[in-house]
């Protein structure tokens, strides 16, 4: 099934259940108001929404209406946490090998993950807003999972089972700002301003057999401007499954319902399926000519992500928003 919000109801938005092709949805306040209770929930309302899911594509659900993308929110609009990893090391190994760096050891071993942003999300049509183009802005084009309550220190095994959506993120970074950031040791801050999620999270077995082994495989589609960007493969070169991610997250605390837990930006070694993100091609542009040649973003610059099945049918909408100057208040 297919979940999202709208903009309605307050700061948590109104749970709708969507059609498979995008098109419809309905109402799911009888069951839960918000995603987020639902999830506090999921063993009673899952089988509830599912039950109503299956109500929307036979037609028999009362209440249906036509979904306009500009209504939606972002799925969750606020969550309790968000961890956002880098599991794909192709590109960790491109940034610091354009620094003359070598990949650690043991990052072969352990995920990278910091605490993001969680207060807030852009819905998928809201621009991002930002005060200086100096910033250095870019786009991170990722897959995120949302789990139930998780146990600390689950394995990778059982953390599995506790992933109860998946979905799309545009984490955003301001590039210019992190190296003096991490340079105090004490990591992001003011270079992560909130990130944009897809129009809606779908279950697991929505997916079919591109979810295997906690990974999605398909490609991760990215336009800038119209123009094609980058399609690397989401389950090629990822070190770390979600599942492996969501027990790293867990290692020494539990996880509240609603957690989401990033990919990192998808990098493939084959650079010929482009980036996801500015940084990734920069760092490209780098090592072949040795400086890079293509900006940061600029303001009115439209940013558009999604993720297709094998039919050519997107499956959780598409990301698209421009970006704007934030005026000082």
């Amino acid at each position: 099934m297919k979940l999202g919000s709208l903009k309605e109801g307050g700061r948590d938005g109104t749970l709708v259940v969507v059609s498979r092709d995008l098109s419809r949805a309905v109402r799911a306040t009888g069951i839960a108001p918000t995603l987020q209770r639902a999830l506090e929930d999921w063993e009673n309302a899952a089988p509830r929404l599912a039950a109503l899911a299956a109500a929307l594509e036979d037609g028999s659900a009362d209440g249906v209406f036509d979904l306009d993308m500009a209504a939606l929110a972002a799925p969750l609009p606020r969550a309790y946490e968000f961890v956002d990893g880098s599991a794909y090391l192709p590109h960790v190994a491109r940034v610091r090998r354009a620094r003359g760096a070598e990949v650690p050891e043991s990052f072969y071993t352990d995920p990278l993950m910091y605490q993001a942003t969680s207060a807030g999300f852009n819905g998928p049509r809201d621009p991002v807003r930002v005060v200086d183009e100096a910033y250095g802005i870019d786009l991170e084009a990722e897959i995120v999972v949302v789990t139930d309550d998780v146990p600390m220190a689950v394995t990778a095994e059982q953390a599995a089972s506790h992933i109860q959506l998946v979905g799309l993120v545009n984490d955003v970074s301001l590039r210019n700002l992190i190296p003096a950031e991490l340079a105090k040791g004490f990591g992001f801050l003011q270079s992560k301003p909130r990130s944009t999620l897809s129009p809606v999270f779908v279950t697991p077995d929505e997916l079919g057999d591109a979810w295997r082994g906690s990974k999605l495989h398909l490609p991760l589609l990215t336009h800038v401007n119209g123009e094609w960007f980058g399609a690397p493969e989401a389950g090629v070169d990822m070190q770390f499954d979600f599942a492996q991610l969501v027990a790293h997250a867990a290692k020494t605390r539990p996880l509240s319902a609603g957690t989401i837990v990033g990919s990192g930006t998808i990098a493939n070694e084959d650079t010929s399926l482009g980036a996801s993100c500015f940084a990734e091609k920069r760092t490209v542009e780098a090592l072949a000519t040795g400086k890079p040649v293509t900006p940061f973003m600029s303001f009115g610059d439209l940013v558009r992500i999604e993720m297709l099945d094998a039919e050519g049918r997107s499956i959780f909408g598409a990301i698209e928003q421009r970006i704007e100057r934030q005026q000082a208040p």
